[in-house]
């Protein structure tokens, strides 16, 4: 795919961050939007701001862990628009705690957005995607898909499965020979208020010997979000136009995808100490 003007792309986590910044550059480069969000207010918010850049924009409220509502969707997008060229699987949440605290509930939760929602969002959306031959499937996982992090057993286990899930299907495609592609989106620290929207429960705390707060961890985390939305967009649509496997979104993601080639095992007591340290 070289161009997107003319072509209609479907966006999930369109209310803000990635998905708003998505949505704005795809309008300025005259692609049609169909977008979803569980945030009505933030997705029309977003919708206005396209339409005035004279692109046609539909929304739905949708929850994306719904695998109904998510084929209910792509099938009223193909009516709305006649046609459905990019699904980009953007929506997602963050988790904070021990294995050991965690509860069931928190990983269904967790595994039903972040994972059901791209696996939902790729088989509803693919078969009216290659109806087109011109097309393309984009994944957002993270830099945690390419490492593992304490607290973050949930978060790391959808994003490596995402990863995982998203380099198959880009092999069948490449057999296929379908005019359809994929790429897996390893975003760094994007200043989005993820954090500030995760569950975080106070076990983080029992691994630093009940020192700090959740709040100051959330803060940590926070000066880590060095990436604009808008840089993300960019790189990613570049992306999608070279037809790249893999995008890496930051100095941070890169360097983090680098240690980890580099040192598969040891990277994990790095990031152990540098936990260690960075809750005194």
């Amino acid at each position: 795919m070289k161009t997107f003007q003319n072509k209609v792309a479907a966006i999930t986590g369109a209310a803000s961050g990635i998905g708003r910044a998505l949505a704005l550059e795809l309008a300025k480069q005259q692609c049609d939007l169909a977008l979803s969000d569980v945030n009505e207010a933030g997705l029309q918010e977003t919708a206005e701001k396209a339409r005035a850049l004279g692109v046609k924009v539909t929304t739905a409220v949708i929850n994306v862990a719904d695998r109904e509502q998510m084929h209910g969707w792509a099938d009223q997008v193909v009516k709305d628009h006649g046609k459905v060229n990019l699904i980009f699987n953007n929506a997602g949440v963050a988790l904070g705690n021990t294995v050991e605290d965690a509860k069931y509930e928190d990983y269904e939760w967790i595994m039903g957005i972040n994972l059901w929602g791209v696996i939902y969002g790729t088989k509803a959306f693919l078969p009216y995607i290659k109806q087109t031959g011109d097309g393309h499937i984009i994944n957002v996982s993270s830099i945690f898909g390419l490492f593992a992090q304490p607290t973050q057993s949930g978060y790391n286990m959808t994003k490596f499965a995402v990863r995982g899930f998203t380099e198959s299907l880009r092999q069948e495609l490449d057999l296929q020979n379908c005019g359809v592609s994929a790429t897996c989106v390893h975003p760094g620290g994007i200043k989005t208020n993820i954090a500030r929207s995760a569950r975080m429960s106070n076990s983080v705390l029992s691994l630093t010997g009940g020192k700090g707060s959740t709040e100051k961890m959330t803060q940590q985390f926070e000066k880590m979000f060095v990436t604009t939305p808008e840089t993300a967009a960019n790189v990613i649509l570049n992306a999608v136009k070279r037809n790249s496997r893999r995008v890496l979104i930051g100095n941070d993601a890169k360097a983090t995808d680098l240690m980890q080639r580099m040192l598969p095992t040891i990277y994990q007591k790095i990031v152990t100490t540098s936990f260690k340290l960075a809750n005194r």
